[in-house]
């Protein structure tokens, strides 16, 4: 009897297991929404890693010959840690997700010019090929900010390499956000409005977050931020 519970619970926590990815443009809040996530949930976080891109130096010499190089390098780096992710054994929040690498930022690169048409072709059939073999997330929450939004926060956060990004290449990527998430089925999507949401300064907004999120893991398909539900959860605080 002791055996047939101990499996019965074994079984019923590995269905419970999670994988969420957490999206979303440079600066709005995706590490301190992860953070935040897994303190109340009690789940693990996988940040950004920071690596030694041994293109990186040469890609902003000259980003038209090293461009692909480098996207490359990181796009192995996304898969491997992808791949671990869906192997972990409990719970997990993911700081950006591996398609974002694809369908942003190499996608981004390519319209300037700084990959050719053939390069980007290869790329791409290397991502798709691979991405497929790779279990989906449970959820991705993606974190929608405008660029006034993304501005302000990147000067507060005041990282030094990040003073020189303009709104004009903030509304590029956005754009291509759009674009990615109203066509990204692999799994649920949870949109968060980050702009009327503060989760750092309102513990009802984050509480309101996290009872979003639990909607969408447990199969409820039409989950919204209300304007009024986001108003009463600022003032529960």
């Amino acid at each position: 009897m002791h055996l047939v519970s101990f499996v019965v619970k074994t079984i019923s926590e590995g269905r419970m297991k999670k994988f969420i990815a957490v999206a979303g443009n440079i600066g709005v809040g995706k590490s301190t929404l992860v953070e935040l996530l897994c303190v109340r949930l009690g789940w693990e976080p996988f940040y950004e890693p920071v690596l030694e891109n041994p293109y990186l130096a040469d890609f902003y010499n000259d980003m038209g010959a090293w461009s692909f190089h480098s996207q490359v390098f990181f796009l192995t780096h996304r898969l491997r840690s992808h791949y671990k992710l869906g192997q972990h054994p409990s719970s997990v929040v993911q700081d950006r997700s591996v398609y974002e690498d694809a369908e942003i930022f190499a996608q981004n690169l390519f319209l300037q010019g700084y990959i050719n048409q053939r390069d980007y072709q290869t790329y791409r059939e290397l991502y798709e090929t691979t991405s497929r073999l790779l279990p989906p997330p449970d959820l991705v929450v993606y974190l929608r900010g405008s660029v006034p939004t993304l501005m302000n926060r990147i000067s507060n956060r005041g990282r030094d390499y990040e003073q020189q990004i303009t709104p004009e290449y903030l509304h590029g990527l956005n754009n291509l956000y759009e674009q990615w998430i109203e066509n990204f089925t692999l799994c649920p999507v949870l949109a968060v409005p980050a702009d009327e949401l503060d989760y750092v300064s309102h513990s009802g907004h984050l509480k309101l977050i996290i009872e979003k999120v639990q909607d969408k893991l447990t199969g409820k398909e039409e989950v919204v931020f209300e304007p009024e539900e986001v108003a009463r959860a600022a003032a529960d605080d």
